[in-house]
């Protein structure tokens, strides 16, 4: 059996371009399930189980997931060649992002409102069609590419490659609208297929598949990782959306795409699984270690409150949880949301940068702006490095 029969093949267009067509989900023979791959799927799931645990043992699981959404959403957009990072979209929501910041926080934060209307629509709709389109429509109405029909499914062919490639000199063109729709109804029957599969092995295969038919104008990459994150979600794999794999994917970028491109060229699904599998393992161990310091952070900075604020503890305390939720803060907002006055809301900042717990960080006498800067380093701010690649994916 040659490649083409396992998963398709480039096809000539009447126009004189070849696109891929892709053979509908699972791949036939059927992926070789040997000893390497049972050890990475072992070892995928063992990882989720530890992350699962760790969340468990947080306070408040939900500030995890909060701003874990919001590094995810960075990252995800990243990838894509946004220059945003971490800070600057909680200074966005905080309303304290100065001029001439990056323009593409935009972009995030529509990942961000994707991400949670997904999340959210999951509980009475399945993964499926109409809800990739719902999140593609949240995903771009308004950003960079907006103009590109949000929420709809291409009607025109498209492709990827470096800036000023065609479809002749494209590295990958995506099947023609006409076999694209096809694609697409036959990647949701296998998202809706009951046959038993792994859940892991099936997620990877869905979110090749997805990049592969590039259904969309634009956006396709992070609409492809966001499927993974809710796919995990509606076959419980875990009890709350924090297995994120843009920051694995922008580590391993060239890896990423290639094993990608593996899958169309040599029908190598073992090699992108294998990959996708170390991925899962990595993300959901470094997410526990995370969320095991945040609850160590957390205890050592009450104590430290506790210890410094006597009766105001009670008062103080508040402020502190207040700050895993927002972590950059402005005297006005502290009020806002305190229910203080502006005077001592000012009073509190300072105690609390007495403390060492929050720092000012724009020097100015006023419009300050403060952040808990011990909380975002546990965070990681993954800035994309200048001059990095970028890709259309």
């Amino acid at each position: 059996m040659t490649t083409t029969d396992r998963v398709g093949g480039y096809e000539r267009q009447p126009s004189g371009y070849n696109a891929f067509i892709p053979k509908r989900l699972p791949p036939s023979p059927p992926v070789v399930m040997d000893e390497e791959m049972w050890a990475g799927l072992s070892r995928a799931d063992l990882a989720l189980g530890r992350l699962d645990g760790s969340t468990e043992s947080l306070p408040n699981p939900d500030l995890f997931v909060f701003m874990y959404v919001r590094k995810e959403a960075v990252l995800s957009s990243q990838i894509e060649g946004t220059q945003a990072s971490l800070l600057d979209v909680l200074e966005f929501e905080a309303q304290t992002l100065e001029p001439g910041r990056p323009q593409d926080v935009a972009e995030v934060v529509n990942y961000v409102a994707a991400m949670n209307h997904g999340l959210e629509r999951l509980k009475k709709l399945p993964v499926s069609l109409r809800l990739i389109r719902e999140i593609h429509e949240k995903l771009m109405t308004g950003a960079r590419g907006g103009q590109r029909s949000p929420g709809e499914f291409r009607k025109s062919q498209n492709w990827v490659g470096p800036q000023g490639s065609t479809l002749v000199t494209a590295t990958y063109v995506p099947p023609p609208p006409q076999e694209m729709e096809r694609a697409l109804g036959e990647l949701e029957k296998f998202l809706h297929d009951e046959t038993p599969m792994p859940v892991l092995i099936k997620v990877g295969m869905a979110h090749a598949q997805f990049e592969t038919i590039h259904p969309f104008l634009d956006g396709n990459g992070r609409v492809g990782r966001l499927l993974i994150t809710f796919l995990l979600c509606q076959n419980a794999v875990l009890k709350r959306p924090l297995l994120y794999l843009s920051h694995y994917f922008k580590r391993n970028r060239t890896e990423y795409y290639d094993r990608l491109q593996a899958t169309r060229e040599r029908g190598d699904w073992e090699g992108w699984l294998k990959f996708f599998l170390r991925g899962v393992a990595t993300v959901a161990d470094e997410a526990a270690a995370t969320a095991r310091n945040i609850v160590t952070l957390r205890e050592e900075h009450r104590k430290l409150v506790a210890a410094d604020q006597g009766q105001r503890t009670a008062k103080a305390l508040p402020f502190l949880e207040s700050l895993f939720f927002r972590p950059i803060v402005t005297v006005s907002s502290v009020a806002e949301d305190a229910k203080l006055s502006y005077a001592n809301a000012n009073v509190l900042v300072k105690q609390f940068v007495g403390m060492g717990l929050l720092k000012e960080t724009t020097g100015q006498k006023r419009h300050r702006r403060f952040a808990y800067e011990a909380y975002l380093a546990l965070l990681g701010d993954d800035q994309e490095e200048p001059g990095a690649s970028t890709s259309a994916y």
